[in-house]
């Protein structure tokens, strides 16, 4: 058992997990700052103030899913060269229109949904009440904000 009362062998597998989703929320987070530096056109203003809501979110998450990691009895990875080799979502450069960065955000997002259902599911299975409460937060901001930004496509 580690301080919280959570198995080892559970929490071991739930950092691996929990520092893959870091990883991502820690690609995710730089991305969008490249949108929110680099977005033109006629939606510039509402963009250019969602982007820095966005990643002022993401690294909020990265603190919280960091400190999740040390009180199962892990590590949070620290090195951005181990956050591109671990993450699913990769490095985006050169994106500036309203359309790509906003599509570009959607799959980001979307990708960080797949992994907090895996999370949730992985944590219900072992009664990590507490990872599970993390990620249904996230969850529900999350979904609001694609169908947000879906909405700017049409």
């Amino acid at each position: 058992m580690n301080q919280i009362g959570i198995s080892k062998d559970y929490s071991a597998k739930m950092n691996e997990k929990l520092n893959v989703y870091l990883s991502n929320v820690q690609l995710s987070y730089m991305n969008v700052r490249g949108y929110h530096w680099n977005i033109v056109g006629k939606q510039f203003f509402q963009l250019h103030e969602k982007f820095e809501e966005l990643y002022d979110s993401l690294n909020d998450m990265a603190d919280e899913v960091a400190e999740r990691i040390l009180m199962l009895g892990g590590t949070p990875v620290h090195a951005f060269s181990k956050y591109i080799k671990m993450a699913t979502i990769k490095e985006k450069e050169n994106i500036s229109t309203a359309e790509g960065t906003v599509k570009e955000a959607i799959n980001e997002i979307l990708e960080l949904l797949k992994n907090e259902r895996e999370i949730i599911e992985l944590a219900a299975d072992n009664g990590d009440e507490g990872t599970i409460d993390l990620m249904t937060g996230y969850i529900s901001e999350q979904e609001k904000l694609v169908w947000m930004l879906n909405a700017t496509l049409k």
